[in-house]
């Protein structure tokens, strides 16, 4: 699976939400809005998400299978750390 990373906007301060990240996939279909966030088991990669009127967080686009999970991760994670800078 073709997965490039388009943007990737890096957030100063000590917040959990490092950097948010919109992506090409098969040069096709654009996703924006995944966030890196840094949890307690290091960074990761979040999918866009928007607040129901419950108050609660729905994903607005996730990998259905692992391996896409895997090589989404890989990418915006590698993005995220080769950018020296916004």
């Amino acid at each position: 699976m073709d997965i490039e990373v388009s943007r990737m906007f890096k957030f100063d301060g000590d917040g959990p939400v490092k950097a948010m990240a919109d992506i090409i996939i098969e040069g096709q279909f654009a996703v924006r809005g995944f966030k890196v966030v840094s949890g307690k088991k290091g960074l990761f990669v979040g999918a866009p998400a928007r607040q129901g009127k419950d108050g609660k967080w729905y994903d607005s686009a996730c990998a259905i299978t692992d391996e896409a999970k895997q090589a989404l991760t890989a990418t915006v994670l590698k993005a995220y750390e080769e950018d020296g800078e916004n």
